[in-house]
């Protein structure tokens, strides 16, 4: 499948593959999002089934699995193929959790749904997880509970060649103290969450492409400029997230589905519109490397 053109100021010529030695992919849009059917992820997976699955997530960003019957320790173990697991800053001195799961839950009771605002995760850290695996149990009865996932090289690529120019020499803060304490109302563990700076953009360490690398959910601000001048850059930034469906796959749950996402070039968001209804499922997510400057 050949993507040509992203706007009339930006052509790109690639190739994303449909089919692969061990399963075919059903794309969800022609940019971002792939299906994946015909793999029991709760069984030992082949080395050519691994080398497939990391091969389609390069290409697609965001892979999706329906009709998975996983344990929590199947769950762990399909993620550890990609390397060593995250621990949340919010279970950080929490004996009571799995350091490794992340519950996320949402009720009639709930007070917000996490991740319901575009963001990347946890990119407050100082090596942000690389990916997150997803698995959703409970779907509202009523429908809805979508996630939407956005391209960040698209993003990226977008922009006007003295646009990035300028932004490539920039670096911005991310604090977990503004989604944690600010919209979660959660108590920081000891010592606080955690605060980096990253670059505004920087580069895949795979497949080497260039993405915009700021999110509202975790920037705060931009290095070495006016407070003025850097919450006008982010507005730029967040508003294109924002204004430009076509960087965007939208999946749709089903009970026992698993979505898997590159954390390093994609953004999500939690769509909560089924309030009262519930819905709940696990996640867990595999350690990266520090974004490096382009």
């Amino acid at each position: 499948m050949t993507v040509a053109v992203l706007s009339k100021h930006v052509p790109i010529e690639e190739t994303r593959r449909t089919e692969y030695a061990s399963f075919k992919v059903q794309p969800i849009s022609p940019h971002i999002g792939a299906e994946i059917r015909g793999l029991d992820l709760s069984k030992p997976l082949s080395e050519q089934q691994i080398a497939d699955v990391k091969q389609a997530w390069a290409d697609w960003l965001v892979l999706v699995f329906r009709d998975q019957h996983l344990d929590r320790e199947a769950h762990k173990a399909f993620g550890r193929h990609f390397g060593r697991l995250h621990v949340h800053p919010m279970h950080h001195g929490r004996p009571d959790q799995d350091p490794e799961i992340l519950v996320v839950k949402t009720t009639a009771k709930s007070a917000y749904t996490a991740g319901e605002g575009w963001h990347t995760d946890v990119s407050c850290d100082a090596i942000p997880p690389l990916g997150s695996l997803l698995y959703i149990t409970q779907t509202p009865e009523c429908g809805g509970g979508d996630t939407l996932f956005a391209n960040m090289y698209m993003a990226c690529e977008m922009l006007s060649p003295p646009m990035r120019t300028f932004l490539e020499g920039l670096t911005a803060v991310h604090d977990g103290a503004m989604p944690y304490i600010g919209n979660y109302r959660s108590t920081p563990p000891e010592g606080g969450y955690p605060r980096h700076e990253h670059p505004v953009i920087t580069r895949h360490p795979v497949t080497g492409r260039e993405v915009l690398y700021v999110n509202s959910g975790f920037t705060t601000h931009i290095v070495g400029v006016q407070r003025w001048e850097s919450r006008a850059i982010l507005d730029m930034c967040f508003d294109l997230l924002r204004r430009e469906p076509k960087l965007h796959c939208r999946v749709r749950w089903e009970p026992n589905t698993l979505t898997m996402w590159d954390n390093r070039c994609t953004q999500h968001q939690a769509v909560w519109d089924y309030y009262p209804y519930s819905r709940y499922g696990e996640r867990v997510s595999v350690v990266g490397e520090e974004p490096p400057a382009r």
